[in-house]
């Protein structure tokens, strides 16, 4: 009897000890790491609100830069233009003197202004590099789009300004006009100042760094800072239908870019994959150092 008490006993205390066991809190299960909240993106600044046409009265001050001058015509008529010109400016001198040696002089010098004018037609034509593809109109021009040139100084009235004539397919279509900065104050010779002054006269235009642009439906404006590049500030008239041909044409005409060597590819990684172990690839860093005109890499 008291054997099987014990029995008894030991069986039900294991009972509750399992039981017991069973019943105790489980093991926590692992949290999971909060979810890092994505950094919302900056949102895109809106677009600038396009300037409004000029009105009428702006309108035709802007018109003034024609000068005198169509858009479409030739190089032939305009010579013309700038034959009379000259030929208006000499005259007050003519008619200033009587004496006959300074009035021969004087033709002779109109002669001199005429033919040098007519010398300054260039045609850009492909493969043949020309002075003014680095020059304050080296950004208005391209070779081998049927594009030409001729320039003129304009020192009238106590100026010093140049102007550029840009033919395309023989006809007129821009004008840059580079003014004279010498007659500013030295601390008033900046494109802030420039600026002020332009849309004083001008009205609002559309306002980019270094650039204000005046869209007047059948000819554009534009205000160009050059001060840092060439020391002068310029204005462009232009006709926009001719300007859209043109630049696609520039465009299609594009040389191809030069295709980078595939030894030198496998180096600097142009696609973005992963670069080879240089240590690994001794031999392709020396084929690399041999294309850029060195010796490669010194064995020890």
């Amino acid at each position: 009897m008291p054997r099987f008490r014990t029995l008894l006993l030991t069986s039900l205390l294991g009972s509750f000890l399992t039981m017991g066991l069973a019943a105790g809190p489980t093991a926590a299960a692992p949290k999971k790491a909060p979810v890092a909240k994505k950094a919302p993106k900056a949102k895109a600044p809106p677009p600038k609100k396009k300037a409004a046409p000029p009105n009428a009265e702006h309108k035709k001050k802007l018109a003034e830069l024609y000068g005198g001058f169509k858009f479409g015509m030739s190089k032939d008529e305009v010579l013309g233009v700038l034959t009379k010109q000259v030929s208006d400016s000499y005259d007050e001198k003519l008619k200033a003197t009587t004496d006959i040696t300074a009035q021969d002089r004087i033709r002779k010098d109109r002669k001199s202004e005429i033919s040098t004018i007519k010398a300054t037609y260039v045609s850009f034509d492909a493969n043949k590099p020309s002075p003014w593809d680095v020059s304050i109109i080296e950004e208005e021009l391209a070779h081998g789009t049927n594009e030409s040139m001729m320039e003129r100084w304009e020192n009238q009235g106590g100026k010093n300004n140049r102007r550029f004539f840009f033919f395309y397919e023989g006809k007129l279509y821009k004008m840059f006009v580079s003014l004279d900065v010498s007659i500013l104050p030295e601390d008033k010779r900046n494109f802030e100042t420039f600026q002020g002054v332009m849309i004083s006269q001008y009205g609002p235009g559309d306002v980019e760094p270094g650039l204000i642009t005046w869209n007047a439906g059948e000819f554009e404006v534009r205000a160009i800072d050059k001060l840092k590049s060439y020391g002068a500030l310029a204005l462009v008239i232009e006709d926009p239908r001719v300007k859209k041909d043109v630049v696609a044409l520039r465009i299609e005409k594009a040389p191809p870019k030069k295709e980078t060597s595939s030894i030198i590819k496998a180096v600097i990684d142009t696609d973005h994959t992963d670069k080879p172990d240089v240590k690994a690839n001794s031999n392709a860093v020396d084929e690399v150092i041999k294309a850029q005109g060195g010796g490669g890499t010194k064995k020890k």
